[in-house]
């Protein structure tokens, strides 16, 4: 957007706000053809146009539900020579998340973990605005050190 269109923007609004509706006669805002567009075009309404409606054909194979794929095998459990039980930061932030959530007024949703380090991993919580409130929060941030302390005699960093 050109610096004349955001001038003519912001010339209408202080006019509209102290009462006038006069415009700066220096300032024009170009016509409509002139200004490109703001959000790109994602080439689907190209796509709609060259593909008529009457040449779509429907198949009756796409209606029939499609078979289940077989469960996979659970994922063999590795342990370190201490009998820890080795996992990825992903799966040890849902360890993390489903303790918390025990809680008395825990949040369905908002709450995130991040685990982070090796050998002495830890974990943070975030939560979304509004998910709730600054006391709960605090409550829950000081209960982290505990509950990481107590994973970590069973579960290590996988890397």
């Amino acid at each position: 957007m050109s610096d004349d269109v955001k001038d003519a923007g912001l010339v209408a609004m202080i006019s509209s706000i102290l009462g006038g509706n006069k415009r700066a006669d220096s300032v024009v805002a170009p016509p409509l053809a002139e200004v490109p567009p703001t959000a790109p075009s994602n080439g689907f309404d190209a796509a709609a146009a060259i593909v008529p409606e009457a040449n779509l054909v429907k198949r009756a194979d796409a209606a029939a539900p499609i078979a289940p794929e077989p469960a996979a095998p659970p994922p063999k459990i590795t342990r370190t020579v201490d009998g820890k039980q080795l996992l990825p930061a992903e799966a040890i932030a849902e360890l993390v998340l489903g303790e918390l959530r025990k809680l008395e007024d825990f949040p369905a949703t908002g709450a995130s973990v991040t685990v982070y380090g090796y050998r002495h991993w830890n974990a943070m919580i975030t939560f979304a605005p509004f998910s709730t409130s600054f006391q709960n929060a605090t409550r829950f941030r000081q209960a982290m050190p505990d509950l990481v302390f107590k994973l970590r005699r069973f579960v290590q960093l996988e890397i």
